[in-house]
């Protein structure tokens, strides 16, 4: 194994100091600058530190719920956690998958806002006398439009199951696409049974899972995303208000998600924020009111804009090592990582990021596929994996000729690497 550690730049983050009658003392860091800083302005980025100063990233906050995650949208990663894979049931964030898959309807062009929909007993609003509805009436044409901003925006349980039968002719039927966008994004500990979110055993899920539906959603369906913003909708002559609080927030530039809440369950939250060129988004279960979630979602979302940044160790596209190659007509192979590389680590620590790097061999063979896997590369912080890539050919390497390949295969044999 080959190994190599490289120390990046250092962008370290800014200490507002406190001005006292005695002057502060600038070798000690200040724990809590950037909190003072967020109070004076929350959405602003820190004012750079002193090169060298070390930074003291407070703990993650800690609530009175069942699980909760906090994830970076751009990479994934997860900054915080709590029972994070804990089977939870989503209530009514199990709308989002609903959501998704009309959304990927309109983006294939099979469903339009202005296609028409009859209204069955099956979605007839009296069935949901007790939960959120939209107040849609039986033999009713509602357009499709209007349903969808009615699942989104109302929460409206009868909006989900007219729509259901719409494109799959029966709820089982559209549960099943559910089921298998759900496999497609990952979602390991996720099984849906409806479409609405009420209570059912099997219509489980986990934060993580919902945080990963949530940034799905973000980065497949901007139209159908942009909608979860929207503070209000009116049908049928009644007005009603989005449940995410967030939204309200002038502190947060919060534009979705959703929220659910079941009593065996209690109040569900998945709320996404961005601040400059960061989106976060926190995803809370089993709160014990609204106003709880709202508070708990949105300490994470503050938490990780102020002590957390985006950071790329190397440009996009970058050679990162050149092998050794035999056999070909070319004598070296140039190893990129054929993807965006990006972190989210603390703020100031630039300077204790590790890298390393595993390879197949130490010397390679031709013939050589362009973007073939050749090796590994890890970024660590002190004991932490942060994330590793493949490293890859960034050429194709053809076999050499005959009397190339005749003198290296004498080569190899004498180095006793044949």
């Amino acid at each position: 194994m080959q190994k190599f550690t490289a120390a990046f730049l250092s962008a370290v983050l800014a200490s507002s100091f406190c001005l006292s009658a005695q002057a502060a003392d600038p070798s000690i860091p200040d724990p809590f600058a950037a909190l003072k800083q967020g109070n004076s302005a929350s959405n602003s980025a820190p004012a750079a530190a002193a090169p060298d100063t070390p930074i003291v990233i407070p703990a993650a906050p800690v609530f009175d719920a069942q699980s909760w995650v906090l994830m970076d949208y751009e990479t994934g990663q997860v900054i915080s956690e709590h029972n994070g894979q804990e089977r939870i049931w989503p209530a009514s964030l199990t709308k989002m998958m609903t959501s998704y898959v009309i959304g990927m309807e309109f983006k294939a062009g099979r469903l339009h806002n202005d296609d028409e929909v009859v209204i069955t007993e099956e979605a007839w609003a009296k069935n949901y006398t007790d939960s959120s509805k939209m107040f849609i009436e039986v033999g009713k044409k509602i357009k499709v439009g209007d349903l969808n901003k009615g699942i989104i925006i109302q929460s409206g349980n009868d909006a989900c199951v007219a729509m259901a039968i719409h494109l799959a002719g029966s709820e089982e039927g559209f549960v099943s696409v559910m089921n298998t966008y759900a496999k497609q994004l990952g979602l390991e500990h996720t099984h849906f049974s409806n479409v609405h979110g009420l209570f059912d055993e099997q219509n489980y899920s986990t934060a993580y899972d919902m945080a990963l539906l949530g940034r799905a959603l973000i980065r497949d369906l901007p139209e159908e995303y942009s909608i979860y913003a929207q503070k209000e909708f009116t049908f049928n002559g009644i007005r009603q208000y989005n449940r995410n609080r967030l939204l309200w927030d002038e502190t947060l530039s919060v534009d979705g998600i959703k929220t659910g809440h079941l009593s065996q369950v209690g109040y569900n939250l998945v709320a996404s924020a961005v601040n400059g060129s960061q989106r976060l988004i926190a995803s809370v279960i089993g709160a014990h009111s609204e106003a709880d979630r709202s508070s708990f979602c949105k300490q994470l979302l503050t938490y990780g804009f102020r002590f957390f940044e985006s950071y790329q160790p190397f440009d996009d596209n970058k050679t990162i090592l050149q092998r050794e190659v035999r056999m070909g007509k070319n004598s070296s192979v140039e190893l990129i990582v054929d993807r965006p590389v990006r972190l989210v680590i603390p703020r100031g620590s630039q300077s204790r990021i590790k890298v390393s790097y595993r390879l197949e061999n130490s010397v390679f063979l031709a013939p050589i596929a362009e973007r073939q896997p050749l090796g590994v590369i890890e970024f660590r912080l002190d004991d932490k994996n942060l994330a590793s890539y493949p490293l890859v050919a960034r050429q194709a390497i053809p076999e050499g000729g005959f009397l190339t390949r005749l003198w290296d295969k004498i080569y190899l044999f004498f180095a006793g690497d044949e």
